[in-house]
């Protein structure tokens, strides 16, 4: 199910409708194809490009409705599906999240786990959690390539030198992602290079 609580951009065509808050981006999607538009519309997650869809059947209060239901919904559990009280703990052990879940290692990998103070689940929480540290601006990087991809891919498939910025997105040359995508459209443009600073950092 969409998170309808992001904020979120709309494109008919090439041209932005409207971005920001869930429910205005609908109701101005709505508005649009109320009036019978011959352009396809598009809605992505602001932050991700993920595609984003609404439910516009009915009037503007309906759909605000169904919106507004959608956020507060709290999510369900499967009815077969163990619960926290459900899960047994041992004396004195508080309620942290914590998951147990199969890990297969070598002996000699189990041998140096146990050897470390506070035990096997202690030095992998630790390593996991240095692991992460390490590459999280790899990671981040990485999300807004993505990000980039997936927009660029929706909208600008078929624009001037597509492959050529593609090429360019994922090689890190920002002078040449620049000088490809200032020649397409305005709003495509302005959302592309907003995505892309992400994985630029400032320009100069």
């Amino acid at each position: 199910m969409t998170n309808h609580a992001t904020t979120c951009i709309a494109f008919e065509g090439h041209r932005r409708i409207a971005s920001g808050a869930a429910a205005d981006v609908a109701l101005a999607v709505h508005d649009v194809l109320t009036r019978g538009e011959q352009a396809p519309v598009l809605i992505f997650d602001d932050t991700t490009s993920q595609p984003i869809e609404f439910d516009l059947r009915g009037t503007p209060e309906q759909i605000l409705a169904r919106l507004s239901a959608n956020e507060t919904a709290a999510p369900t559990t499967p009815a077969d599906a163990p619960t926290e009280d459900d899960a047994p703990r041992g004396r004195g052990r508080p309620r942290l999240g914590v998951v147990a879940r199969e890990v297969t290692l070598l002996p000699r990998h189990w041998d140096w786990l146990n050897a470390q103070t506070g035990g096997a689940s202690v030095a992998l929480r630790k390593l996991v959690d240095a692991a992460r540290a390490g590459s999280e601006d790899k990671d981040r990087q990485r999300a807004a390539q993505e990000s980039v991809y997936r927009f660029m891919t929706a909208l600008a498939g078929n624009l001037p030198e597509y492959e050529e910025a593609t090429r360019a997105l994922y090689a890190h040359d920002a002078s040449r992602f620049d000088a490809i995508v200032k020649r397409w459209p305005d709003d495509v443009r302005d959302h592309t290079l907003k995505l892309a600073a992400d994985v630029f950092g400032a320009r100069s």
